[in-house]
C-alpha cells in the first residue's frame, strides 16, 4: 500500500445542491462540523499509519524508536481505533442512521468497520505473540497483516468523513439538529 496523505482540509466538494438554497458561511460551519471533527481524527489515525507502515516497508524502525517502542505506538493505533469505531457504533450513527442509510447497521461504514476490526484483530494477536516471545517480530509480517485491511480503512476514512459532508448533512438534518448532534 503506498503511502497516504492526510487530507489538506475537510471542506468536501459540494455535490449538486440546484434544489436547496445556497448555505451562509456560517451555515456552511454548522453543516460541515461534524466532518471537520472527524477529518481531525482520522488524521491522527492517517499519520499514524504512515508512520508505521514506512517503517514496515523500509524495515527499519523510526529513528531513535526501539522495538517496544515501535509496537506500542502500533498498539495505541488499535486501542485508538477500536475506541473510535465503538463511540460512533454507540452513540454517533445510531442518531445519524435515523435519516441516513449509510450509517445503518450492515451497510457500507459499518460493514467497513468490520473489515477493519478483523485485521487490527489480527495486528494485535501478531503484537501479543510476538511480545510473549512466541512469533519472531519481522517488520514484513506486521506489513502484511496490515496489507489484509489498509485499503479498507482508508476508503472508511475517507468515506465517513465524505458522508457528513455538509452538502449531505445538509439534507437530511435542520441546522437545529446539527446543533444538536453528540458530537
Amino acid at each position: 500500500m503506498a503511502d497516504q496523505t492526510p487530507s489538506k482540509t475537510a471542506v468536501i466538494q459540494p455535490e449538486k445542491t440546484e434544489d436547496l438554497p445556497k448555505l451562509t458561511p456560517a451555515e456552511f460551519r454548522v453543516y460541515n462540523k461534524m466532518a471537520e471533527g472527524m477529518d481531525r481524527y482520522h488524521n491522527h489515525f492517517r499519520q499514524t499509519w504512515n508512520m508505521i507502515y514506512a517503517a514496515c516497508e523500509a524495515n527499519k524502525r523510526p529513528a531513535g524508536m526501539s522495538i517496544r517502542q515501535f509496537m506500542s505506538v502500533a498498539d495505541r493505533l488499535i486501542q485508538s481505533l477500536t475506541m473510535h469505531h465503538t463511540i460512533e457504533e454507540e452513540h454517533i450513527f445510531p442518531v445519524l442512521a435515523k435519516k441516513m442509510p449509510a450509517f445503518k447497521k450492515e451497510l457500507e461504514l459499518l460493514t467497513q468497520h468490520k473489515h477493519i476490526h478483523e485485521g487490527l484483530d489480527k495486528l494485535e494477536d501478531y503484537l501479543r505473540d510476538c511480545r510473549q516471545g512466541e512469533t519472531e517480530f519481522r517488520m514484513s509480517e506486521m506489513k502484511n497483516i496490515m496489507d489484509t485491511f489498509g485499503k479498507v480503512l482508508w476508503e472508511h476514512l475517507d468515506d465517513e468523513v465524505h458522508q457528513l459532508g455538509a452538502d449531505k448533512m445538509r439534507r437530511c438534518w435542520t441546522l437545529d439538529e446539527m446543533r444538536r448532534m453528540p458530537m
